[in-house]
């Protein structure tokens, strides 16, 4: 079956901006609630907003309205999250004292994540909403990663493998009817492989020209995919390259606006917006040969 691809509109930003409010209203509550209440009334008071959510996901859908119905079902998984959290860690199952999410293996953790995962695909076949992928693809991430890292560089080439593998996995989606998908899959996929290479790379002058590299690489891979997402993340890892070397220019730290050399930032940006008016053309230029 195929599946609809939410537009841009001021309709769609109003259903988006509204769901979301009411998601972050009802996590909101949940974080109230819990310095009132112990751990096994908040599991109680989880199941509130959960039930509540569902039920207005299911009218919505009923009346063929997808994308508020998707929405909704989008905030019910997120109270799902929030009720499986709180009910293991009533039950004691979720470790106490972890602020390395990626360091040390517990069974609890992987639980939490599997169940998300579950529910997340329970909600795409019922409710074929896009925005939900976001929920398999974080979790499947952080299950794989936790299961067979402990942080440090292995973590940092297992997230360069996983979003090499979503990036595949986006472009196959984009050439099938479960293209919409393929966004998410793409996003993601820019942001695991942009913040391995920026865990190598952010310290020497050589480690900002690979940084700038892959930038242009990145709006490589959009020209190819036809997905705008890696064009931006190309644009911002290009950007943080050039403040670096205009503040190496400037010589003075991070403060680029010193009065005696103002004019190495515009300058430098001068430059760089020539250069991504350059690569915009080519990749418009692609885009007219094959069409």
């Amino acid at each position: 079956m195929d599946v609809a691809k939410p537009t841009w509109t001021s309709a769609s930003f109003l259903l988006y901006a509204g769901g979301l409010t009411v998601l972050g209203s009802a996590l909101g509550a949940l974080a109230f609630l819990s310095g009132e209440y112990g751990k096994g009334a908040l599991v109680a008071w989880t199941l509130l907003p959960l039930f509540v959510l569902l039920a207005v996901a299911l009218a919505f859908q009923r009346r063929g309205e997808w994308i508020a119905a998707g929405l909704f079902a989008f905030a019910a998984v997120g109270m799902w999250i929030a009720f499986s959290g709180t009910l293991l860690d009533w039950w004691g199952w979720l470790p106490q004292d972890q602020n390395d999410p990626l360091r040390g293996w517990h069974w609890g953790t992987w639980l939490l994540l599997l169940l998300v995962i579950q529910a997340a695909a329970v909600a795409l076949r019922r409710f074929r909403f896009p925005l939900l992928i976001v929920y398999v693809t974080a979790a499947s991430y952080f299950l794989l990663t936790d299961f067979l890292s402990n942080g440090g560089n292995w973590s940092a080439v297992l997230t360069l493998l996983i979003g090499l593998v979503y990036l595949g996995i986006g472009t196959g989606v984009d050439r099938g009817p479960r293209h919409p998908y393929g966004f998410w899959l793409h996003l993601f996929a820019g942001f695991l492989i942009g913040g391995a290479l920026l865990f190598w790379w952010h310290s020497s002058e050589a480690d900002y020209a690979l940084l700038a590299t892959a930038a242009v690489v990145f709006v490589g891979v959009a020209a190819r995919t036809g997905r705008s997402s890696w064009a931006v993340l190309g644009v911002a890892g290009f950007a943080a390259a050039a403040i670096h070397w205009a503040n190496e220019w400037a010589n003075t730290g991070f403060s680029i606006f010193a009065p005696s050399r103002s004019w190495v930032l515009p300058l430098v940006f001068a430059f760089v917006g020539f250069f991504w008016v350059l690569l915009g053309l080519l990749v418009e230029r692609r885009h007219r040969r094959i069409a």
